[in-house]
């Protein structure tokens, strides 16, 4: 029994002795080949270690290789697959009769990855060529958890890898991971996995560390604690939840996101968003869940620039695109910072309405997400227009936005208002819809258009399109149609009731204190900021084609006033051209007048650019009236007037008037006073003479004879 003892004694040490000798004495190429050619069956690519090897076999295994490389895939090139300057790789013998599996060390330094996709081929699945294709392990085709998938024990000691790079490439963009760090510790397959690393992506450097509950737990199906955080320039994640119980992998937990500039993170996944002030930073808190195809957060707390909120978002990520649903509540939106930049022209004056922009529009945003959104705002912003308490339906899709106000409450009113925006084309195009209703007129065209022409309380309806890639593109192709009717307000600068008294006082001038008040009423201002015309209803319809607006039914009612009106209005070039044809269907006493005016019509020009309108009597009108009943008088054969009473009748019939009784005489000796009538027949003349005169002159310069 000794001698048993000690014969097992003898061939332990010699046994260790082996394992310590034998390494020594066996050349390397001898199994240096045999690697080689077994790494390169299994792998189906030529495996190359070019550089030295080394093996220990006690009291571990121990293999250390230098400049190891594995050759790409048929068609990818001739640059290796992956390639590293060192690998080495250390596992304790005796565990292994137990079936333990102790890595004591695992690293790998300066290694480079290759990764390249073609169209349906990639270089990275390695599969032998004569090997039937091995059966999906989930419906997907993807990796499943599933009890019993770690039926070993097994732990690692040093588990790094250092300064790697990781390069890819599908043809159409290029990413590229430099500078990868990456330290693992896993003393077992059921304790805490602790990762730690950090890495330059395309230029950025990120750092990041992961905790594991268990491994084991990760892979047969168990729920597995999981916290997660990433950090750089780019972003600041950070995640604590867990992994649920299933076969597929997903998430459930609290995360919190700072995103410091969006458009750099954009550019970063290769998805560089148009330049402008905004998108610059995004931040929010709450619970996420779901898988790597589909993600969703409900937000205590979301930020995007200044718009802050809470809601519940959904993210698809299975598409080509993102497809993100969900609803939001808002208590603020101002979307003016996203909208395309005005022209920064301004007019001479400093203010107005400013010139259209020749800048072209980039809709490229509408390009990157599909997206469904339902928000309620408490407070919505649209450049100098205000909405409150707004819901707002958003759909995205395929770079064609149609945003509806579903409900909306702005300057007293109320309605709906639905617009859209279709990028799909090279010229994209517009729409919008809008029925308002008990709006305070003053401040609602103030803000939508620089109007301050007009007060009341009214409605409108408005039905516009047009296409194009800049303001004056989509100025000059708009065409459309709408209605409005407003009660109880005023048109500013103009007061169309003194208009009327100071004509006709000079017309019934019939003593010198007429007279002299005649005079003074003639040289009173008409227009002004501070003029206004009350009304008790204003209302018509209108067209639009190719930018040019057209109003043939405009009526307005007072008590003391009915004004008909038409005219255009050319957006495009930004000018108006409107006629008024007032008449007074009461007294205007009270108003400033003592004469009773019932009937007397003073017709009224409203032009301009948008900028420079001028409001005045309509003196084409008046003139050709008052010429044609000159001409008529002359006819007549009444010589007994002079020509500033056949005018001043001829003008009193034209407003309706009629003839006044003939009582000049008291008047004889004063002063004469100037007669509006007779400047404006004079000024007609003189303008029409000046105009024959230019069309002789062009006729003649046209002339070849």
């Amino acid at each position: 029994m000794k001698r048993l003892g000690i014969g097992l004694i003898i061939v332990a040490g010699l046994i260790v002795a082996a394992l310590f000798i034998l390494p020594a004495i066996i050349p390397a190429s001898a199994y240096k080949d045999r690697v080689e050619q077994a790494a390169s069956q299994a792998l189906s690519r030529d495996v190359v270690l070019a550089g030295d090897v080394s093996l220990t076999l006690f009291p571990r295994v121990q293999v250390q290789a230098d400049n190891v490389s594995i050759a790409n895939a048929d068609g990818f090139g001739e640059d290796a697959f992956a390639q590293m300057r060192q690998m080495r790789v250390g596992v304790e013998l005796l565990p292994l009769l137990s079936r333990r599996v102790e890595i004591t060390e695992f690293v790998l330094v300066e290694p480079v990855i290759r990764l390249e996709q073609r169209g349906g081929a990639n270089n990275w699945t390695f599969a032998a060529e004569d090997a039937e294709p091995a059966p999906a392990s989930s419906s997907s085709g993807g990796f499943v958890r599933q009890p019993g998938a770690l039926p070993i024990e097994a732990s690692f000691g040093d588990v790094r890898i250092e300064n790697a790079a990781i390069y890819f490439s599908d043809g159409v963009q290029s990413q590229e991971i430099t500078g990868l760090n990456l330290a693992i510790a896993l003393p077992s397959l059921d304790t805490e996995t602790r990762i730690d690393g950090s890495l330059a992506a395309n230029g950025e450097a990120l750092e990041f560390d992961a905790r594991l509950g268990s491994i084991r737990d990760f892979f047969e199906g168990r729920a597995t604690p999981l916290v997660l955080n990433l950090g750089g320039r780019l972003i600041d994640l950070g995640f604590d939840g867990e992994i649920p119980e299933g076969e597929a992998i997903a998430l459930a937990g609290a995360i919190s996101a700072d995103i410091p500039d969006i458009r750099a993170l954009a550019a970063f996944a290769g998805a560089e968003l148009p330049p402008g002030e905004n998108l610059e930073r995004f931040s929010t808190s709450g619970r996420i869940s779901g898988t790597t195809s589909r993600l969703e957060l409900t937000a205590d707390s979301l930020r995007l620039d200044d718009i802050t909120g809470s809601g519940g978002l959904a993210a698809d990520l299975s598409g080509s695109k993102p497809r993100i649903t969900g609803s939001l509540d808002l208590p603020a939106l101002d979307v003016t910072p996203y909208l395309p930049e005005a022209a920064d022209e301004a007019p001479s004056s400093g203010g107005g309405v400013p010139p259209w922009s020749e800048e072209p529009i980039d809709l490229a945003g509408l390009g990157v997400v599909n997206a469904l959104l339902e928000l309620t705002v408490g407070q919505l912003t649209y450049r100098d227009l205000e909405v409150s308490d707004a819901a707002l339906n958003v759909a995205l899709e395929n770079s064609r936005l149609v945003a509806r106000l579903q409900r909306i409450s702005l300057y007293e009113g109320a309605g709906t208002v639905t617009v859209v925006a279709n990028a799909r084309s090279a010229t994209p195009s517009f729409s919008l819809e809008a029925s308002l209703t008990g709006l305070d007129a003053y401040p609602f065209l103030e803000a939508a258009a620089g109007f301050d022409r007009l007060q009341g309380t009214g409605s409108m309806a408005l039905n516009f399109s047009a296409t194009g890639n800049s303001q004056a593109a989509i100025m000059n192709s708009l065409d459309g149609n709408g209605n409005f009717n407003f009660a109880d307000g005023a048109i500013v600068g103009i007061n169309i009731a003194q208009t009327i008294r100071n004509v006709s006082s000079f017309l019934n001038r019939n003593n010198a204190a007429d007279a002299e008040t005649s005079n003074e009423d003639s040289e009173a201002a008409e227009t002004g900021e501070t003029q206004t015309t009350d009304f008790t209803s204003l209302g018509g319809t209108f067209t639009i084609v190719d930018g040019q607006l057209s109003n043939q039914d405009l009526l307005m009612l007072s008590p003391l006033l009915r004004v008909e009106g038409l005219g255009t209005v050319n957006l495009a070039g930004q000018s108006l051209d409107y006629r008024l044809r007032p008449r007074a269907v009461a007294s205007i006493e009270g108003q400033g007048g003592a004469s009773d005016l019932q009937g007397v019509i003073v017709p009224i020009r409203i032009r301009g650019g948008f900028n420079s309108v001028s409001i005045g009597v309509d003196t084409e009108a008046v003139g050709q009236a008052l010429l044609q009943g000159a001409l008529r008088n002359a006819v007549g054969g009444n010589g007994s007037q002079s020509l500033e009473d056949t005018a001043r009748d001829a003008l009193r019939n034209a407003i309706g008037l009629g003839s006044p009784d003939s009582q000049t005489d008291d008047a004889s000796d004063e002063e004469p006073q100037a007669d509006p009538a007779q400047q404006l027949l004079q000024g007609l003349l003189n303008s029409r003479r000046s105009r024959d005169t230019q069309q002789q002159d062009e006729e003649t310069t046209d002339d070849p004879n």
